[in-house]
């Protein structure tokens, strides 16, 4: 038997409510006639589908895509939107941004794309083995050009002598060559073998300059007798090899003195090292040498500069050093002649400008690009060495300035990278041996170039690594090598080749098993 609940009075009057709402909105709405269905057979109904056949279908979709007329986009094709209208700019609304060619913009650009550029230069200076770039390239492009220039430049001189137009250039690279041995022994020799050089090549370097002025042993060169003749066309100059001397044995006893906290006396900073190098500057002075003594005198202000002497020190070693200068200058005509030619621009009485002359002579003829490599015109008698003290000239000549300016910058960098190199090290051997060096190179240079510019007097010293001279070259070049051995010595350059070396072994090895699958050979099988 069905119960009938009571409905309750909440429910009743929310259902007689609904129930008066719809019946006055069907009162407003007009009635809409039902659309009466076609029975089957009649004219209005659809007429039956066809029956399936095998490729019904695919042929009636390629008869649809043949009939002419407008196509309907496909409903999984996107929509292309519409471009959005620009909004005006309201009170709290920004205003859009100016275009990128809209004036006020490219100046930002410009401005940070130097910055960029100035930031990616300095982080790629910054890098450990910057200095070991800078080192090994420089020094291998100074000697490419001057190899090219001393071969441009000695050909008239070697003609002139009755020898071949190659003859100074032979020799020069036969030098080259010599000395890229003595660099590379030198960039891998270590620290330890550097230091016990020092003794050795300090005794022989006095032996050679006591032989240089013995009669019949030593050779006098235009005036200087410091030459010692090998045989055949070979001779070598024994000063070139003191200053290697000094910079070694130098570095050494400073280093030695500075583990035993001796260099805050003064006696220990100048004793040994001041009377060695004024032993070594009487025996070339006595070959009348002016050149390779003021290169021998700023090598050792260099050191005591980097052992930290004090003023004091510095003003009386140069006092003494002056006075002595001073008075070898005044002692000698010739010497005096050359002083008077500063800023000369005419030979003078007795053409003893002559050579300064010149050579300025030659430098106003190149301009901006030069005559061309090999047109030079003071180089056919009218200047005196153009492939040795004065090559300068002859590249300024035949290059321009667009030449020289390079040559410039290339000993810029290397004594930039010398002198990095001398301030990173932890090693007192190598500080003191990469800053004598550098001074070495880098004043021996300043005294050549101020000589052909006409702003220092004519010294008599070749241009490092690019003047003829095969006992100047062999020297710099193991010079440089340590100089190398010195920027591969530092904590952060030595960590970067250590990180290289598993890679460049990866490379090799892939390089090694590719080679040998190539170079394998098949053997024939038997089967025709």
């Amino acid at each position: 038997m069905r119960v009938e609940r009571p409905v309750p009075p909440a429910v009743a009057t929310t259902a007689g409510l609904a129930g008066r709402v719809l019946a006055a909105v069907a009162a407003v709405l007009p009635a809409v006639p039902a659309r009466p269905v076609p029975a089957a057979g009649t004219a209005g109904a659809l007429p039956p589908a066809p029956p399936s056949r095998p490729g019904h279908g695919a042929a009636l979709r390629e008869a649809q895509r043949s009939r002419p007329g407008p196509r309907t986009a496909r409903p999984d094709a996107p929509r292309a939107r519409r471009p959005a209208a620009p909004r005006a700019p309201g009170p709290g609304r920004p205003a859009p941004r100016s275009a990128p060619g809209r004036p006020g913009r490219g100046p930002r650009r410009a401005a940070d794309g130097v910055r960029g550029l100035y930031l990616r230069a300095k982080r790629a200076w910054d890098r450990p083995l910057t200095a070991y770039y800078l080192i090994l390239g420089g020094s291998l492009m100074i000697l490419g050009l001057g190899l090219v220039m001393v071969f441009s430049a000695s050909q008239i001189e070697a003609l002139g002598s009755g020898l071949p137009s190659a003859y100074y250039f032979r020799k020069q690279l036969l030098a080259a060559v010599l000395g890229g041995v003595l660099l590379l022994a030198a960039a891998r020799m270590p620290v330890a073998l550097q230091r016990g050089l020092a003794y050795p090549l300090l005794a022989v370097s006095v032996f050679l300059l006591c032989l240089v002025q013995v009669p019949g042993i030593g050779q006098e060169v235009k005036g200087n007798q410091n030459w010692i003749q090998l045989g055949g066309p070979f001779q070598f100059q024994p000063s070139e090899f003191a200053k290697l001397a000094l910079v070694l044995w130098g570095a050494d006893l400073l280093a030695r003195k500075g583990d035993r906290r001796l260099l805050n006396h003064w006696k220990h900073m100048l004793v040994p090292l001041v009377p060695v190098a004024f032993l070594l500057l009487g025996l070339i002075m006595l070959g009348r040498d002016m050149g390779t003594s003021l290169i021998l005198a700023a090598i050792l202000v260099g050191l005591l500069w980097l052992a930290g002497a004090p003023l004091r020190l510095f003003a009386g070693v140069l006092a003494v050093a002056g006075a002595l200068g001073a008075a070898l200058i005044a002692t000698s005509g010739n010497r005096m002649a050359r002083f008077a030619c500063l800023g000369a621009t005419d030979p003078g009485p007795n053409d003893q400008c002559w050579q300064a002359v010149h050579g300025i002579y030659a430098l106003a003829s190149g301009g901006w690009f030069g005559s061309g490599l090999g047109d030079s015109m003071e180089k056919w008698g009218q200047l005196p060495e153009p492939h040795t003290d004065f090559i300068f000239a002859v590249t300024g000549e035949e290059l321009g300035l667009a030449g020289t300016l390079p040559v410039l910058a290339l000993f810029a960098a290397l004594g930039y990278a010398g002198i990095r190199v001398a301030g990173r090290t932890e090693d007192p051997f190598v500080r003191y041996a990469a800053g004598g060096v550098t001074t070495w190179i880098t004043a021996q240079a300043v005294v050549n170039i101020g000589a052909v510019l006409g702003l220092l007097p004519i010294a008599g010293v070749p241009l490092p690594l690019f003047s003829y001279g095969g006992s100047a070259l062999l020297p710099t070049m193991f010079a440089v090598g340590l100089l190398i051995s010195a920027a591969r010595s530092e904590p952060a350059a030595k960590a970067a080749l250590a990180m290289r070396q598993p890679a460049v072994r990866k490379k090799l090895a892939g390089v090694r098993r590719k080679t040998m699958r190539r170079s394998a050979v098949r053997r024939p099988s038997g089967e025709r």
